[in-house]
């Protein structure tokens, strides 16, 4: 197909595919299913027909989040697609759970005594905050709270903080964690029905009582309970033990381990299950990419 001569060949970067995967999350918010497909420009997502020809620099998304480009993109804009497409085409209400956790080479997420912060690079961080951007709810341990202390916000991109989610069963968590009191985003914390409310936290904390579980609480539960105020695509950040609970559950639809080329030689593990995983669940679907020095191999965990 011949173009004019004053037709714009757009030269895609990190940056603008970010724009544009923003603007997507944005329109999936409006679309009500009339769109089989969105073409990207650099900030701009556009309801056309799946079918539809293709013009030159734009990519078209489809309802799964898969993608396709008449043209050769940079793996770093290829990484940004693949890793947040699917959430960003995800439309309200419909859950997609991600989990992500950055370990060492030999499976610690943190040392024995001191936080996770800076095993990971700059570039697997950045990957972070895109997640958080996108998603409308990020979940963490309360043991994360207290190691980490951690604020769950988006500052490393553009994009909009998501509410946070603190597990704590027994409700035993202090009230003077950053999170609690910065008053950027909604705080939920979730403890088991069967314990009183936290009475140290601060009065605008939603706390929600949810059903005890096999190991702590049942997680389809307190997803059940996110997705009835709106919070269906959900980030669950750490820590391993919290993964660990999502993973047992099959409450997971995407794992994702970021492996940094570090030695603790003892510390916080990873993933952790009582008697493992069956043999049916050790090989599943998984997707390899660079991250500066580090690794990021992304897992379906959605399959039975």
């Amino acid at each position: 197909m011949s173009l004019p001569a004053h037709f714009p060949i757009m030269v895609w970067n990190p940056e603008r595919a970010w724009a544009a995967v923003r603007a997507l999350k944005a329109r999936m918010a409006t679309a009500r299913g009339q769109a089989t497909a969105f073409d990207l420009c650099f900030d701009a997502a556009l309801p056309v027909a799946a079918t539809a020809s293709l013009l030159p620099g734009r990519v078209r998304v489809f309802p799964d989040g898969r993608w396709r480009s008449a043209a050769a993109l940079p793996e770093s804009v290829k990484q940004i697609f693949d890793l947040h497409l699917p959430l960003a085409s995800c439309p309200p209400g419909r859950r997609h759970v991600v989990a992500h956790l950055g370990q060492s080479l030999d499976g610690r997420i943190a040392p024995a005594t001191g936080c996770s912060a800076g095993l990971t690079g700059p570039e697997n961080y950045d990957h972070m905050h895109r997640l958080r951007a996108l998603v409308d709810a990020v979940v963490v341990g309360a043991g994360t709270v207290r190691a980490d202390d951690p604020r769950l916000t988006v500052r490393r991109v553009p994009g909009e903080h998501p509410a946070r989610v603190v597990i704590d069963t027994e409700a035993r968590l202090g009230g003077d964690f950053r999170l609690l009191h910065d008053g950027v985003a909604p705080v939920v914390y979730c403890h088991a029905r069967d314990v009183a409310p936290n009475a140290s936290l601060p009065a605008h904390v939603l706390q929600l009582a949810i059903r005890r579980g096999p190991e702590g609480l049942d997680l389809a539960d307190l997803l059940d309970a996110l997705a009835a105020r709106g919070w269906s695509r959900v980030l669950v950040e750490g820590g391993g033990v919290t993964v660990s609970r999502f993973l047992a559950q099959g409450c997971l639809d995407r794992l994702q381990i970021t492996v940094a080329p570090v030695l603790l030689g003892a510390g916080r593990l990873g993933i952790d299950l009582a008697g493992g995983l069956c043999e049916g669940r050790r090989r599943l679907p998984v997707r390899r990419y660079l991250q500066g020095p580090d690794v990021l191999f992304e897992l379906d965990v959605s399959c039975p």
